[in-house]
C-alpha cells in the first residue's frame, strides 16, 4: 500500500504577505507569478495535487514553493541564484604548473595529429595526464590560463620543435 503522507500547505498568511503576494500576481516575472499563484491557492486550503493541476506544473515544484515560503516568507517570491553553492577548480596551483609545462611541448608527443595546441587538445590530454581529476572543457583551460595571466593566443605559440634549425626558422618567418 502507497505511504500517504499528509498535505502541506502555507502557514497563515500575514496582512503585508498577502499585499506583497497579491502584488506577484502582476508581476512580468514568471517565477514570482508562479509562486504567487501557488501561495494564494495553498492559503486557500487547495492541496499540493490540486495546485500543480491547475498549474500545469508538478506536485513536487509546489511543495518546494510551499516550503520555500513557510521558510523565508514573501522573500521565497524572488529567485535564488542558480550558481552552485561550491566551485571546484579543475586546475590546482600544482595543476597549473603542469599545465603550464605541457603548452611547452609538442601536441604530437602526446598523440594529436598537430604540432599547434588547440584548447580541446590541451583538455583532453589534461585529463589522460591526470592534471585535472574529470574531463574538461575548453573553456575550463582558457579560464585557467587566465588565472595564468596568459592569453591563449599568447600560450599557443609556447611549443618549441625539437628540429634544431626551429629557432633560426621562426625567427626568420617571424621577423
Amino acid at each position: 500500500m502507497p505511504k500517504t503522507s499528509k498535505p502541506i500547505y502555507v502557514r497563515a498568511l500575514t496582512a503585508e504577505e498577502r499585499k506583497t503576494i497579491e502584488a506577484g500576481l502582476r508581476s512580468s516575472n514568471a517565477f514570482t507569478l508562479r509562486r504567487s499563484q501557488i501561495f494564494l491557492a495553498s492559503a486557500r486550503g487547495q492541496t499540493a495535487r490540486q495546485i500543480a493541476a491547475q498549474l500545469g506544473c508538478s506536485d513536487q515544484t509546489v511543495r518546494d514553493a510551499i516550503h520555500a515560503f513557510n521558510s523565508k516568507g514573501a522573500a521565497a517570491l524572488q529567485p535564488g541564484s542558480n550558481r552552485p553553492h561550491t566551485i571546484r577548480r579543475a586546475f590546482d596551483a600544482s595543476g597549473l604548473d603542469r599545465l603550464q609545462g605541457l603548452l611547452h611541448e609538442s601536441p604530437r608527443k602526446y598523440g594529436k595529429e598537430t604540432g599547434v595546441w588547440t584548447l580541446e587538445g590541451v583538455a583532453e590530454v589534461s585529463f589522460a595526464e591526470g592534471i585535472t581529476p574529470d574531463a574538461i572543457s575548453d573553456e575550463t583551460v582558457r579560464l585557467a590560463l587566465k588565472r595564468l595571466g596568459v592569453r591563449w593566443k599568447r600560450a599557443k605559440q609556447w611549443i618549441t620543435s625539437p628540429d634544431p634549425q626551429y629557432k633560426r626558422k621562426k625567427t626568420r618567418a617571424t621577423g
